[in-house]
């Protein structure tokens, strides 16, 4: 039998590898031999099942269940999908066999042959030519096999590849993702001299001093003599450090199969690596003979930088940073687990554009690439291990099988990582308890790389401020906004409190964002936190068969819509029976990265120019960056006028260093009309910038130089009449169904999992029964009262129907009962008649926006087509709702339409469904656009919160019991 299949490494925990390299920081893939394409495959029901002569081909890198095998991805979040305790695996258990023939150069004779394999999910089997070569596990990190006596250079040898999917490696990557099987990362096989670096530790600080320590070793035994390390960076010569030679000397340290060599210099005015600045030098570390010829190098991107933590701040180069953060996977809605170096680009750079500063690598080591972008982009990451075990937290926590596991997968992310300075952070993984296999792998993190802080959420959710505890941050997770403040008001806090995960971004939510950054601001001790999270995992799925689509799918979806006889699958859409559903869908980009709407509304938060306030002699304008003055940016000034349209100027930015404010004229003189006003200073990139081209919006920051005036009454105009019918429905040309009391919306992800949407329907709202009480005419005026029964009392509803100059004045009022605390909406519904398929209003704009996630939507002019203001979460719910709006035209291509004036700012929204249209399906592909409009006039609309994953809105987003009014005015074009 296979001594690999003997040892059923599967179902060994304390079996982390056999014949694995280990991980070292040398990056090896300029001159390999990348081994990606096609692999010939099959896919066996368990380890241990024969391999037969029948194969098939699998795309490497990439995962095989997007490949139409029957072998489907599975989605859960905290469940393990199969019922064995850890550490066992099902009898039923996937396990992919890759193999091609490699042939090895010739020239290769006499050199060190290695094989790199990206990564693999989730125990990696190595066999060359038939004979084992090793094991490995991790999913998220390479295995390295040093291949120098399996192979002869000049002939061709097989590789085999066998991928188990499901082992005692899979109860602690119990992560909130898909699960897949497959070799995801790319294949590599690369050569050295027996002479090599071994590992490379690059040490940069923000003086400019450099320290370079190189461990060598020779693949033959012993050192040669003679050999030593020489370095540049960028042309300057690093000098050898004796006394680092002569202190090893003396104390024993020096072995005849372990070379170590430090290298030193100091840059004189050193440019500082940071998120804004990302400034980089190249260094080149050479490992020569003792004749002076190279036998082997290794290239290096540096950036000079500190991180520290004083008192209760997380310092960046000495100074106070901002963490800007979002939780992100390596995904892809076609491959899965496996990115391109494109995808991730297009990540970051999006990223980068909407004002984050920082990544935390959810919940395992990222593609390698991703770091190096990191470094050439300017992100500050927090790495981490890839450790979750979710099902089974607490007993694998202290379980002694899984020790080795634990400091295995935490010390090879360090590893391999150390080098980038944009890793600030270590971070020992995710959601699984604490205990002391924690302190192993901590203990081991202190000691070998002493120049980063370290966090862990299982440790600080025991105590913020303990000392004790593995973490070194307080990095909660969702905590209350008031419960951090009261902590950074305590007087106890003793260290930097940074949110792990925060604000969960499943489907129309992010709401509140605003109020925790103006908390986070304005209160010392707090320092930021990461969004959860980037994707929207959703897979791009055929509707007629249930498959993926898989790497033939592009072009087949945009702007975050799939093309019809496609959706995006979340949660049980391949037919698993276990699984935790849209709860996959939770990111600030659809799965094709298109933004969703709180992407603006972060990009204004995190605006870097700031409009502090208004004055009669002007403005005064701020930089809220850390380390950057102004001079990348130029701005163009924009006065909105409510009823005279937008004006522009341009803007000089002032010459600020970080922290400063100047006051700066007015560019305007305001119509004397006493309309309302506001200015907006639109903020651009002025030159090309590495994430973004010339001329790319940064930031809007406005403010309000005058506000509405008071409404003027409504008189209405005699010999007119406005026509009902019997049941008080308003009767008008433009309309197919008359405005009526909405109390409903269609649940939002938050409604449904945080247990609104269950109170709502057990209250009746989403299907009350009108019923008409009265319907009087008196000078010209139409006045209708109505009842909404609902389970939980009656809501008695006025409206008075006026007719005015140029239309229908609308006077409504509801009044709730108490029974009725926190409902959806107050407001009116109704719907217009075909072709009218333009919006124009003046309002928050022109994104969507709630009341409190309403920040990033500046005041202003906007027009958007009907079918471009519906925002196509993954699941069917409430959105396309439009804040603070004052007054809206829909309009047919011939000019005809209607226009609704409001009595001041509300929510209104513009869609072609109805509430129950997107109630009713869980995929867009299942909706069916009416005609028409569907219009909702909000009195008050409950704001979106987080309660997914997380805590809900704020009180005063609430819509409470007692008496709402609103009016408006419907006029005919």
């Amino acid at each position: 039998m296979d001594p690999l299949l003997a040892l059923r490494p599967w179902e060994a925990p304390e079996v982390t590898s056999w014949g694995r390299l280990p991980m070292n920081a040398v990056d090896r893939r300029a001159g390999a031999l990348k081994l990606d394409g096609d692999w010939r495959f099959q896919l066996l029901p368990a380890p241990d099942a024969p391999v037969s002569d029948v194969w098939s081909s699998s795309y490497v890198p990439g995962v095989w269940t997007m490949q139409d095998t029957d072998d489907l991805p599975q989605y859960t979040n905290v469940r393990m999908p199969y019922t064995e305790f850890p550490p066992q695996s099902p009898a039923a258990n996937p396990t992919g066999v890759y193999e091609r023939a490699v042939d090895v150069p010739a020239d290769w004779a006499g050199r060190r042959i290695v094989l790199q394999v990206g990564a693999a999910e989730s125990v990696l089997l190595v066999h060359v030519d038939g004979r084992p070569a090793g094991i490995s596990k991790d999913s998220h990190l390479a295995a390295e096999f040093d291949l120098t006596g399996l192979v002869n250079p000049g002939e061709r040898t097989v590789v085999r590849l066998t991928v188990v999917k499901w082992s005692d490696a899979s109860h602690i990557e119990d992560q909130d993702q898909w699960w897949h099987g497959g070799v995801t990362r790319s294949v590599l096989l690369y050569a050295t001299d027996p002479l090599h670096l071994a590992d490379v530790t690059v040490r940069a600080g923000r003086y400019g001093a450099l320290r370079v320590d190189c461990r060598v070793r020779d693949t033959g035994g012993a050192l040669p003599d003679g050999w030593y390390v020489s370095g540049e960076l960028d042309g300057q010569l690093l000098t050898q450090d004796t006394e680092f030679d002569r202190l090893n000397d003396e104390d024993d340290r020096v072995s005849d199969f372990l070379g170590e060599a430090r290298l030193l210099t100091t840059v004189p005015g050193v440019r500082t690596w940071s998120a804004e600045t990302p400034e980089l030098y190249d260094l080149t570390v050479r490992l020569h003979r003792a004749d002076g010829t190279v036998a082997d190098a290794s290239r290096h991107r540096v950036g000079f930088r500190d991180v520290e933590i004083v008192g209760r701040d997380l310092l960046v180069n000495g100074e106070r940073v901002f963490v800007r953060g979002v939780n992100r996977h390596d995904f892809h809605p076609l491959t899965g687990r496996t990115v391109s170096y494109d995808d991730m680009r297009a990540d970051l750079v999006l990223l980068k554009r909407f004002g984050f500063n920082a990544i935390r690598t959810a919940h395992y080591p990222n593609d390698p690439t991703l770091y190096d972008l990191a470094d050439e982009l300017g992100f500050y990451v927090v790495d981490e291990a890839d450790i979750e075990s979710h099902d089974h937290a607490h007993e694998i926590a202290d379980d002694p099988r899984y020790l080795n596991a634990f400091v295995d997968r935490v010390s090879r992310m360090v590893l391999r990582d150390k080098n980038h300075p944009s890793v600030i952070i270590w971070s020992l993984g995710n959601e699984s308890d604490y205990g002391a296999n924690h302190d192993a792998a901590a203990g081991w993190v202190r000691r070998h790389d002493p120049t980063r802080p370290l966090q862990y959420e299982g440790a600080a959710k025991l105590g913020w401020a303990d000392p004790d505890l593995a973490s070194d941050i307080a990095c909660p997770m969702y905590a209350p906004l008031e419960d951090c403040v009261a902590h950074a008001l305590s007087g106890e806090q003793t260290k930097p409190l940074i949110q792990c995960e925060y604000s969960h971004a499943m489907g129309n939510s992010n709401g509140t964002l605003a109020d925790h950054w103006a908390a986070i601001e304005s209160t010392p001790g707090l320092q930021g936190g990461f969004i959860w999270e980037f994707w929207d995992h959703g897979i791009l799925q055929r509707v007629n068969d249930g498959r993926p689509v898989g790497r033939g799918g592009a072009g087949l979806y945009e702007g975050g819509v799939a093309a019809p006889g496609h959706r995006w699958a979340y949660g049980g859409d391949f037919g698993e029976t276990i699984h935790d559903g849209a709860f996959i869908a939770d990111g600030v980009v659809f799965p094709d990265r298109t933004p969703k709407p709180v992407l603006y509304e972060h990009r204004e938060i995190a605006a870097p120019v700031r409009l502090e306030c208004f004055k009669h002699e002007g403005i005064v304008l701020g930089n809220h960056q850390h380390f950057r003055g102004l001079d990348w940016l130029t701005a163009e000034w924009e006065l909105s006028l409510a009823d005279g349209g937008t004006r522009t100027a341009p803007a000089e930015l002032p010459d600020l260093r970080p922290g400063e404010t100047a006051a700066v004229p007015l560019p305007f003189e305001l119509p004397e009309d006493g309309g309302e006003a506001w200015l907006t200073l639109r903020v651009t990139t002025a030159d090309d910038e590495p994430w973004a081209p010339r001329g790319t919006v940064v930031c809007l920051p406005q403010v309000r130089l005058r506000a509405a005036p008071p409404k003027r009454s409504v008189l209405a105009v005699r010999n007119r009449c406005v026509e009902v019918d019997a049941d008080g429905l308003l009767i008008h040309p433009l309309l197919t169904c008359a405005p009526t009391l909405s109390l409903w919306r269609a649940p939002t992800d938050n409604d449904e999992l945080g247990g609104m949407a269950l109170r709502w329907r057990a209250w009746g709202l989403d299907t009350p029964v009108r019923k008409v009480v009265d319907v009087r005419q008196a000078a010209g005026h139409v006045t209708v009262r109505a009842e909404y029964a609902a389970d939980a009392g009656v809501v008695r509803h006025t409206q008075v129907f006026t007719p005015v100059e140029d239309g229908i004045h609308v006077e409504e009022s509801a009044e709730l009962p108490d029974a009725l605390a926190d409902v959806a909406r107050v407001g009116s519904v109704f719907e217009t008649v075909a072709g009218l398929d333009l919006m124009e209003w003046y309002g928050q704009g022109p994104w969507e926006s709630y009341p409190d996630r309403a920040f990033g939507a500046p005041v202003g002019h906007h027009r958007v087509p009907v079918d471009e203001l519906f925002t196509p979460y993954l699941r069917p719910q409430e959105s396309g709702g439009r804040h603070g709006v004052r007054h809206f035209t829909l309009s047919a291509p011939d000019a005809t339409g209607l226009t609704v004036v409001l009595d001041e700012p509300r929510q209104v929204s513009v869609t072609r469904y109805r509430a129950e249209d997107l109630t009713a399906v869980g995929h867009h592909d299942e909706l069916v656009p009416r005609a028409g409009c569907v219009v909702h006039l909000d009195a008050a609309h409950r704001g979106l919160g987080t309660a997914s994953c997380g805590p809900d809105t704020s009180p005063s987003y609430l819509v409470a019991p007692g008496v709402h009014r609103w009016s408006w005015t419907l006029r005919t074009l």
